[in-house]
């Protein structure tokens, strides 16, 4: 394992590690988006947009890419972005996560459809552990799930709102890895040709619980009947603007919004009570042709320039946490690079992927002659064209 992650210089070496370990189906839900995957190309091609300003003579000897963030001093502008059904990929993947963050000193937002705890993540990581909401049809359910994440004493709820119907993601239609779940014999032969994936899959007793949604179900429920009530319960989309409101009664700590791209839906979040906007797209895995976070950026922080703006989606270098720093953002999250690296190297791969993320911020920030990270601004940056 260690000879392996000394080889990996990048964050696209775990996305290569990954396709060599993970069965076809496993690597396509990570890797895919909805529809044509058009979104897919336009996070990525948001970035090429934009070209950095260098300044020189300016003494970068000492270099400071840790960034603070509601209260809490982050050792750099990255955080986990939340990934579902992470102990599918390898078990206790959800775990290694919520470690790795603890041991470099970011935020691991959990994803609501995680297989580990809400409890298990704030005993693991109770500095750097946040958690995403995602609203059920059943309010007593919400207000209870609510109250579990306060009483564990977790800090920081992210609330979805990008997630009103389940999206078309063909890749997982093909590959027939949709519910009800079903040995079809190309499904059995990609597990025969990836032994190690499926031997830790037996190991774990088949499809993992998740374990947020098993105190709502029958008791005795197995794995499937829990992910079968989760898929039942959500998405609710019946959710609107009093949601936000009743959540933010209700919730006595720091409270993000996730998945607004419009200007004045940021603004009324934060007239609402919201402490921080995550943009985001889902990673291009709901809406296909929905503008990319990145393009929507400066708008929203012109609409809220006093607000903390995360930016989640389509980040694969640290020359585009520079970029979307000098756009407005405070820090970036990154989700499928951070699922490689777990589901590849578990959590060394995860440490070694924040590492890299790091350094490389490090490195451009010397390049430009910025020594703070927190000092970027759109006087670094000029548009490609």
């Amino acid at each position: 394992m260690a000879q392996d992650l000394d080889s990996v210089i990048n964050l696209h070496d775990f996305e290569a590690m990954a396709r060599r370990r993970l069965p076809r189906m496993a690597f396509d839900f990570i890797q895919g988006g909805a529809d044509d995957e058009l979104g897919l190309r336009q996070n990525r091609q948001a970035f090429e947009r934009w070209r950095l300003l260098p300044r020189f003579l300016v003494d970068v000897s000492q270099r400071d890419t840790s960034v603070s963030l509601f209260g809490q001093r982050y050792s750099a502008p990255v955080g986990i972005s939340p990934m579902g059904l992470a102990g599918l990929f390898r078990p206790g993947a959800d775990a290694m996560m919520a470690q790795a963050a603890r041991e470099q000193q970011v935020p691991y937002l959990m994803s609501g459809a995680s297989n580990e705890s809400l409890e298990t993540a704030a005993r693991l990581a109770p500095e750097h552990a946040w958690f995403q909401l995602y609203r059920t049809l059943d309010d007593k359910i919400n207000d209870h799930l609510l109250g579990r994440v306060r009483d564990a004493g977790l800090r920081v709820l992210v609330v979805t709102v990008d997630v009103t119907v389940n999206s078309n993601r063909e890749r997982n239609r093909r590959n027939g890895f949709v519910r009800p779940f079903r040995l079809s014999p190309s499904i059995l032969l990609q597990c025969l040709l990836h032994p190690r994936w499926t031997l830790d899959y037996l190991r774990q007793g088949g499809h993992p619980m998740m374990q947020n949604w098993q105190p709502y179900a029958a008791p005795g429920a197995s794995a499937d009947q829990v992910a079968d009530l989760f898929g039942q319960l959500t998405p609710a989309s019946n959710s609107t603007w009093k949601t936000l409101e009743h959540i933010r009664r209700q919730w006595p700590g720091k409270l993000l919004v996730k998945g607004l791209l419009h200007p004045d839906d940021a603004r009324q979040a934060v007239t609402l009570g919201a402490d921080g906007l995550i943009v985001s797209n889902h990673g291009a895995r709901q809406l296909d042709r929905s503008v990319s976070p990145l393009e929507m950026l400066p708008e929203i922080h012109a609409a809220v320039p006093q607000t903390p703006l995360i930016l989640d989606s389509g980040m694969r270098r640290g020359s585009d946490i520079v970029i979307a720093r000098c756009l407005g953002a405070h820090m970036v999250f990154c989700g499928r690079p951070m699922m490689y690296a777990v589901a590849s190297a578990g959590q060394p791969g995860v440490s070694r992927a924040i590492t890299l993320l790091r350094l490389e911020v490090d490195k451009v920030l010397a390049q430009l002659g910025c020594a703070r990270f927190d000092d970027l601004s759109a006087e670094h940056l000029r548009p490609a064209n």
